[in-house]
């Protein structure tokens, strides 16, 4: 029972098969998957904000990857609004530009072209505005402006959950067979049964809106930078400033307005230096000239500001065998850097619709708990090795770019592959690929410590002479971008996997190679015993120039 009594006498009862505690991205796009899949099962949405919300509203989440963007567009079927209503993302864009006004004598890293799988940039308030109309058109009972007051759990029993909520004055009952939370940090169910659990990654962030894009091609006069790109849309990227421990994002919202924001590792770069708009701004002056100067501007009206102190987390448990799950930052939240939060919704989104249909289908469910909650959590605590002690690497214009090439070659070779071809559930298959996992995920653990070792031996490092690091230029890296569109059947999903894993090797043992040309003494972290009895590297996976190095 919960600790705070169900009021008496409710104005109204009623009874779904499922209420979702929570009516933002993770919450709407879960019910839309649950009724798309099962027409028949009644959804119950509760959220606490009054419908419609304004654009660009003030949430983290605005920029897509792969896994989000496809399940988005292809899994949900949103193209049409995707393509319409928001603005199709020219990828991740970097620039080594710490204290620095001469943008385009920086050295830039990402593509000059589109590469083949789209993405998007979402305003988060006109998509969650669609979401919550497209879910009453699909039957979705969404009761916005409503406040839940209790929550009482059926525990063991084959009972139903009881929801007391308010709205409009008057308190209401539901009950329902599963209760899903995704009602962000607010962690309605996190909360009520002590389900928190802290990481390590230390880091913190500030963010605010303007009016007005922010163009980064206003930042030079030079022909040739400004046509390196095709077209020449850098401010459609996701914009990365880096320097040593952070990162500022700029991000173009369809609304007209642009996303900023401050991330930092919390001992290089305190809160208490940025946690007031003044403060971030100054802070923007020294660190990135030239973006404060713009944001200067009298056209770039603040909309509002915000700040949170270690942002990451985890969670003890996501799944349960008692009917209830949780999903987005209500569970579990890793960084913005690479833009995972779609993702990770679209990955828990898909774990609860199959609990939830192998219920309705008279299925067990229960054995599957443990083994989704197993992978899912191996996914956040591989994806988080990506980003923990490594923010003192962002500034690094050497290191850095080899590690944005090895973390994507990650993602595209295992995870992505597998949502994008409709396997996470597929135990079959899953156990042939754990050997593989196994492989890449020590593969991956050795880079990334390798990595910080890097950028620790070469300390502040001699500034690179102007470089544009083109990844649509890679031929093999705009492969694999475009191959996660691929139908395979299960034998050609794992020996694609598997050949993904042998490049990873490739890449590993040429990442080796030019750390130490480097620095030849540097700790291999056990790489050579992983690489050990890998076939020959066919051709070098990056050309010198990614390297900055005599090798």
């Amino acid at each position: 029972m919960s600790e705070q009594a169900l009021p008496q006498a409710p104005t109204t009862a009623a009874h779904t098969d499922v209420a979702i505690l929570g009516g933002g991205l993770a919450g709407l796009t879960l019910a839309l998957q649950l009724r798309q899949r099962d027409p028949a099962c009644a959804v119950t949405v509760i959220e606490r904000r009054a419908h419609p919300v304004r654009e660009a509203a003030h949430k983290v989440g605005e920029s897509t990857v792969e896994i989000g963007a496809h399940y988005l567009a292809d899994v949900l079927g949103l193209q049409d609004h995707l393509d319409a209503e928001q603005i199709r993302k020219f990828g991740f864009r970097f620039f080594f530009s710490d204290r620095r006004p001469d943008i385009d004598q920086c050295t830039e890293l990402g593509v000059s072209q589109l590469l083949p799988t789209p993405s998007w940039q979402i305003d988060r308030g006109r998509f969650e505005n669609f979401l919550g109309q497209r879910a009453r058109e699909l039957g979705v009972r969404f009761e916005d402006a409503a406040v839940v007051r209790a929550l009482d759990m059926a525990g063991a029993t084959d009972g139903d959950h009881v929801v007391a909520f308010e709205r409009d004055g008057a308190t209401h009952t539901l009950r329902s067979r599963w209760l899903i939370d995704a009602s962000g940090r607010a962690g309605l169910l996190k909360r009520k049964l002590d389900l928190a659990q802290p990481n390590d990654h230390d880091a913190n962030a500030v963010w605010w809106r303007v009016d007005g894009i922010v163009d980064p091609n206003v930042w030079s006069q030079d022909a040739g930078w400004l046509q390196r790109c095709d077209p020449p849309d850098r401010w459609r990227s996701t914009n990365h400033m880096c320097g040593p421990g952070y990162w500022f994002w700029l991000i173009p919202l369809s609304s007209g307005a642009h996303s900023l924001g401050i991330v930092c590792d919390a001992k290089m770069h305190p809160l208490e230096t940025m946690n007031t708009h003044a403060k971030a701004m100054d802070w923007l002056r020294t660190h990135q000239p030239q973006v404060a100067a713009t944001l200067d501007r009298s056209e770039h009206t603040l909309q509002d500001f915000m700040f949170l102190r270690h942002f990451s987390y985890g969670c003890k448990q996501v799944f349960s065998r008692e009917r209830w799950a949780l999903t987005g930052e209500a569970g579990l939240f890793l960084d913005p850097f690479y833009s995972p939060g779609t993702d990770f919704i679209a990955i828990a989104n898909t774990y609860i619709c199959d609990l939830i249909g192998k219920d309705r289908a008279a299925t067990d469910f229960r054995p599957y708990v443990a083994m989704y909650q197993q992978l899912y959590f191996s996914f956040y605590e591989n994806t988080l090795t990506l980003y923990q002690d490594q923010y003192p690497l962002f500034g690094d214009e050497q290191v850095m770019p080899v590690k944005v090439i090895w973390d994507y070659t990650y993602y595209w070779s295992l995870l992505a592959p597998l949502f994008f071809a409709d396997r996470l559930t597929s135990l079959p298959v899953l156990g042939r690929l754990r050997p593989m996992f196994t492989q890449a995920g020590a593969l991956n653990l050795a880079i990334q410590a390798l990595l910080g070792e890097w950028g620790r031996l070469n300390q502040a490092g001699a500034a690179q002479d102007a470089r544009m690091l083109d990844q649509s230029g890679i031929e093999w890296f705009r492969e694999m971008n475009g191959a996660l569109n691929d139908t395979l059947d299960d034998d050609a999903l794992v020996a694609r996997i598997g050949d993904n894993v042998a490049r990873m090797q490739w890449l590993a043992a040429e990442i080796l190679q030019h750390a130490r040309a480097t620095h030849p003494a540097i700790a291999e972290f056990g790489l050579e015993a992983l690489l050990a009895g890998s076939g020959p590297q066919p051709q070098a996976s990056l050309s010198s120039t990614w390297y900055a190095d005599a090798a």
